[in-house]
């Protein structure tokens, strides 16, 4: 089921007010993308789900006092699951591993396709480990998350410009370093268990 912007601020709006129907519906459409960035993020799959509901609980909470300010409400929750992520990282002194996303997004493969994706996995994960800690937050945004440029800017607290900046520059970096030839910005490459580079490039 496909929910515009338009559908989501009235979901909120009831939200708000108490209607737990109209949360479980918010939860529903963000649950993936909420857990595909946090577990790009934080090395087990296992606190990636913790993680995952304590961004919904804190998403609850916080509800009553959230103001829409003409940002959108995706931003907002993102924001909440980066904050969740960076308070788990300085906790347990963790990196991230992609490694963690195979099972997600390849469950039913079979051993040759799992040997070859965790080939990728690996050149992948040392392309993203050159990155600065903003560019790697931008690609797991944008492309794990499959969020919106302004909806990135909104959970990283910069302007859209400099999240698209961010992600030109991490994407050209990863080209050089997995041999690829450097082409526009508007054809980011694809990682394995993210979202579609085309699902990304809605602004």
């Amino acid at each position: 089921m496909t929910i515009d912007d338009a559908a989501i601020e009235r979901l909120v709006t009831e939200a708000r007010t108490g209607d737990s129907w109209a949360f479980g519906m918010i939860f529903d459409h963000y649950h993936d993308s909420i857990y595909r960035f946090i577990v790009s993020r934080v090395q087990r799959p296992s606190d990636a789900e913790d993680l995952t509901q304590l961004v919904f609980v804190k998403a609850l909470e916080a509800l009553p006092r959230y103001e829409s300010r003409g940002v959108p409400f995706g931003g907002w929750l993102f924001r909440l699951a980066r904050n969740a992520v960076i308070d788990h990282i300085r906790t347990r002194h963790e990196h991230a591993e992609l490694d963690s996303l195979i099972e997600a997004a390849h469950g039913d493969a079979g051993p040759d396709e799992i040997a070859v994706v965790r080939q990728e996995l690996d050149a992948i994960g040392v392309a993203l480990a050159g990155l600065t800690d903003e560019q790697q937050e931008a690609i797991a945004l944008r492309f794990f998350a499959g969020l919106s440029a302004r909806e990135a800017a909104e959970a990283m607290g910069k302007q859209e410009g400099t999240v698209r900046g961010l992600q030109f520059r991490a994407i050209a970096s990863m080209r050089r370093q997995l041999g690829i030839d450097v082409a526009p910005s508007d054809q980011p490459v694809d990682l394995p268990g993210s979202q579609p580079a085309s699902a990304t490039q809605d602004g």
